[in-house]
């Protein structure tokens, strides 16, 4: 009931920015893996008042934190930390009633709870401007490839008959975190050493800045030398999800490298 304002808020955060469009999904994702791993998680079931409360109690002081200062915070920045306060305090009260040994035992369903949580401005400053950096040095690459004459002016390149900028709507940002997601679930539930499962993680951002710096040059391309309506069309809007595609593609195949020498190590 207390957090049910901010409850509110998260659900229209994820309506209306489709940066976190995902999240309403998380916790439907957590709640299969309980259920998956039903008789672990359920198998020892105990009272830890001792624990349960420490934990509430810590979700319970960010929440206040977050009340007393929030009106120096953005609105993503404030929705951050109530979201953190609640999460904090829905697990403490997991574990006031199911024990700790509860989560121990199946600590994935509940560490994924994190994913609900709007990315803090900094950092999403910090991930977009990465990417968009990475996206133009790839496009870069790209271009000298094709032998085009261009020229670079930072995040600006100027071709035949077209202008363009690799600004913010570029960087990709919300197919990175669905595909970081992603890549998170199938290390779960494919991988079983834990430094596999983290590089299957970090594989994702060059793959997104290659995806990117694909798209940048197909369409500038197309733009340059068939028609510059491309650039405001739909193709332009929506034209995104064949190099998602991609993406998905490049990541299954990582995910299977790193599988095959899972069973090599296996055999010897």
């Amino acid at each position: 009931m207390v957090f049910s304002r901010y409850a509110r808020d998260l659900l229209d955060l994820s309506l209306l920015n489709m940066t976190y469009s995902h999240v309403l999904l998380i916790p439907f994702i957590s709640g299969f893996f309980v259920f998956v791993d039903r008789k672990k998680v359920f198998q020892n079931i105990q009272y830890d008042f001792v624990r349960g409360t420490g934990i509430i109690l810590i979700g319970i002081v960010n929440y206040l934190i977050g009340r007393k200062f929030g009106g120096s915070l953005n609105q993503n920045d404030f929705l951050s930390m109530m979201c953190f306060a609640f999460i904090i305090t829905w697990i403490g009260g997991f574990i006031f009633f199911y024990g700790i040994e509860s989560i121990k035992k199946a600590p994935f369903p509940f560490m994924f709870l994190v994913f609900m949580i709007p990315v803090p401005q900094i950092i999403l400053d910090f991930l977009i401007f990465f990417l968009i950096r990475g996206s133009a040095e790839v496009a870069y690459i790209l271009f000298k490839i094709t032998g085009i004459d261009f020229v670079r002016d930072n995040f600006s390149f100027y071709l035949p008959n077209l202008n363009i900028e690799v600004a913010k709507e570029c960087s990709g940002i919300r197919s990175s975190i669905g595909l970081f997601i992603t890549s998170v679930i199938a290390g779960h539930l494919f991988l079983k050493t834990g430094w596999k499962k983290a590089v299957l993680i970090l594989s994702i951002f060059p793959i997104t800045i290659l995806k990117n710096g694909l798209r940048i040059t197909t369409l500038s391309l197309l733009g340059a030398f068939v028609d510059r309506r491309i650039l405001s069309s739909d193709l332009h809007r929506e034209g995104g999800k064949p190099f998602f595609a991609l993406a998905l593609i490049l990541l299954i195949t990582v995910l299977i490298l790193l599988k095959r020498t899972e069973k090599k190590n296996r055999k010897v």
